[in-house]
């Protein structure tokens, strides 16, 4: 079940840029579950990486090697390589090693990333008798097929791309994300992979990656929990007849706005397919006195049990709403100040329940698929918009069910 599922767009081959997959049978055999990524040896590279104390092998691999030239990636859905230990981190560098030696280069230029099931001990054997097939298989043109081979409970695959007009002349965008539970990044999201064709140095292209992440896959949570294997990448091939980016430059101004759209899209995907989801959430606080707390608002309502199943209900319970913003722990709160919207129907002003609000309008609202929660604080200018989903009985049969 997904809310509104969009329509997989016609992805733009990156100049510079391969990706070849194949089935290794990780977990199941009806589609590829293995994808490898080489990028043209003059490319840079950026990334970041879930926050989660206990981080899988491959994150810890990868970011070791992100200075190290990486030329290549190495994804696998269907297995997370986490929470296995030393023989993990030697399973990753098995990858690795071997994916370095079928394509001619060192195991520290390749960075890999697993996915799925926490504890088991990845197919070692049968990835690397695979990757032989996925690297025959390189093209620029499988932006589709990888985006279905590094799926794992998605109902959909998920992509997008877009064109940087410049006066200059243009730059490609393209990009993949997998992620549909586990999802509150506090980095990235599960997996993505965006990659360009502009001319930039790692430094200035590792500062547009945090701000694109930071403004939209840190602004979504479908359920609150942070992976063990959330990792994001940026890659610029360099192959764009546009000048190098420069730092404070129009056209990096550009760029970066367009690489805040591409990631902003490949987010809300994400929270569209939250496993279980029939409402998409938008959860919008105002008046803050700063970011941070608007967001901490923001994720408070979105991360309330009772919130969520309200929504799924389409029950107009706005008293949840207004207990969740009570417990976000935001000193000195004028309650007289705070006013709460369900769409454009005010439900509660200066603390309390609207006099003009009626059951009846707040029920249009909560039985539309998609709603926008507005909450105004009453205590700065600050603005931040979380994204999130409601908490169905499918959510609980997909995960209870998720190993067997």
């Amino acid at each position: 079940m997904a809310v509104g599922v969009p329509k997989f767009p016609v992805m733009r081959a990156v100049d510079g840029v391969l990706l070849g997959t194949y089935c290794a049978q990780i977990k199941q055999c009806v589609r590829d579950d293995l994808l490898v990524v080489e990028m043209d040896p003059e490319s840079t590279c950026s990334a970041v990486f879930t926050q989660n104390a206990f981080c899988a092998a491959p994150v810890v691999l990868a970011k070791q090697n992100l200075r190290k030239d990486p030329r290549w990636l190495v994804i696998n859905s269907g297995n997370a390589n986490a929470g296995t230990g030393a023989k993990g981190l030697q399973d990753a560098q098995s990858i690795c090693l071997t994916l370095s030696q079928i394509a001619g280069g060192r195991m520290e230029q390749v960075l890999p990333f697993s996915t799925g099931v926490i504890g088991e001990s990845l197919p070692v054997e049968k990835i690397t008798q695979a990757l032989p097939k996925a690297i025959d298989n390189l093209s620029e043109d499988n932006w589709a097929q990888a985006a279905e081979a590094i799926m794992t409970t998605d109902t959909f695959p998920k992509g997008v791309s877009k064109v940087v007009s410049l006066d200059e002349g243009s730059i490609t965008i393209t990009g993949i994300s997998k992620g549909a539970g586990m999802i509150q990044p506090n980095m990235a999201t599960m997996l993505s992979f965006v990659a360009t064709d502009a001319k930039i140095e790692d430094g200035l292209l590792q500062r547009c990656l945090q701000h694109a992440v930071e403004q939209s896959f840190n602004r979504i949570t479908v359920d609150g929990d942070t992976s063990t294997n959330d990792a994001c990448v940026l890659m610029a091939s360099g192959h764009s007849d546009v000048p190098e980016l420069l730092e404070g430059s129009q056209s990096y101004q550009h760029f970066c706005d367009v690489v805040n759209d591409v990631f902003s899209e490949l987010a809300e995907a994400i929270v569209r397919d939250g496993e279980g989801a029939t409402k998409l959430i938008s959860i919008v606080v105002s008046q803050a006195q700063n970011d941070q707390e608007a967001v901490r608002v923001g994720k408070t309502i979105a991360h309330s049990p009772l919130v969520k199943t309200a929504f799924f209900a389409s029950d107009p319970n706005w008293g949840r709403i207004l207990a969740a913003v009570g417990r976000a722990g935001i000193e000195d709160f004028a309650l007289d100040k705070v006013s709460i919207f369900l769409g454009e129907v005010c439900v509660v002003n200066s603390g309390t329940k609207d006099s003009q609000y009626t059951e009846a309008a707040g029920q249009k609202v909560m039985d539309a698929e998609e709603i926008t929660i507005t909450v105004c604080l009453g205590r700065g200018v600050a603005q931040q918009t979380i994204k999130t989903c409601d908490l169905s009985y499918d959510y609980v049969r997909i995960n209870a069910e998720y190993r067997t």
